[in-house]
């Protein structure tokens, strides 16, 4: 046990798929695992474990922003012998060629935080995900003909929508090679580089600076579903 995962060692999977929303976890459980059960409730930040198509996976909750995703990826990595972790959630985009829906694959992530200092005494900008680990969700996406938008992701401290302008946000990060935004990504990627261990990062585009596109509840959740089998499928291989 940890300050914030109660499970017993044997109950955490080595592959773990980490939604930021602990609904999001409970949900993913009911609908694609099999013979799951509840691992870890503390703080409410759900963790199940159960199987999908014979594999033991888990599925454990992030919460919201690098802190957060830092000190369970920390623990999970460190104390729980996890080798993998993917994070599935949404993100925003301010690149023009990017809608909403389309799955984007992260190669890695680029942010200002002070993270990296304040944990190590490092300085770094930017992590590279899990090239392997990528490979195996790529191939997936070949198979099922899922169209797979692959670039670097901005981790922010600041939700991207109340960011004060495009221009303003262009001149921070002018690389059109950015295809997503969100605020998780590069603390997952540090902590895994850290320990020398897998991970990456599939997200589902639900905010756009160009396209505004506004989602149905049906068509979030459909959209949501292809990303969280694109990723399990991943696991399999």
């Amino acid at each position: 046990m940890t300050p914030h995962i109660e499970s017993k060692k044997e109950d955490i999977a080595e592959v773990v798929l980490m939604p930021g929303d602990p609904l999001r976890a409970k949900y993913i459980a009911e609908k694609f695992l099999t013979d799951y059960k509840l691992v870890n409730k503390v703080r409410n930040m759900f963790g199940y474990t159960g199987y999908y198509k014979g594999k033991r996976v888990t599925v454990f909750a992030s919460g919201m922003g690098i802190p957060s995703i830092g000190i369970y990826s920390y623990e999970l990595y460190k104390f729980y012998d996890v080798k993998k972790i993917i994070r599935i959630g949404t993100s925003g985009s301010f690149n023009k060629n990017i809608k909403v829906l389309d799955v984007v694959l992260s190669e890695g992530a680029y942010s200002k935080t002070y993270f990296p200092k304040l944990l190590d005494g490092n300085t770094v900008d930017f992590i590279k995900a899990s090239e392997s680990l990528n490979e195996k969700i790529k191939t997936v996406a070949d198979n099922k003909n899922i169209p797979l938008k692959i670039g670097k992701t901005i981790t922010s401290d600041v939700f991207d929508l109340y960011s004060s302008s495009l221009d303003e946000f262009k001149s921070n990060f002018p690389d059109d090679d950015f295809l997503s935004a969100e605020m998780e990504a590069f603390g997952l990627f540090y902590i895994a580089q850290k320990f020398n261990k897998e991970a990456s990062c599939l997200m589902t585009v639900v905010d756009s600076f160009y396209d505004k596109k506004s989602l149905t509840s049906e068509e979030r959740e459909k959209s949501l579903d292809q990303m969280i089998t694109l990723a399990l499928d991943a696991v399999l291989l």
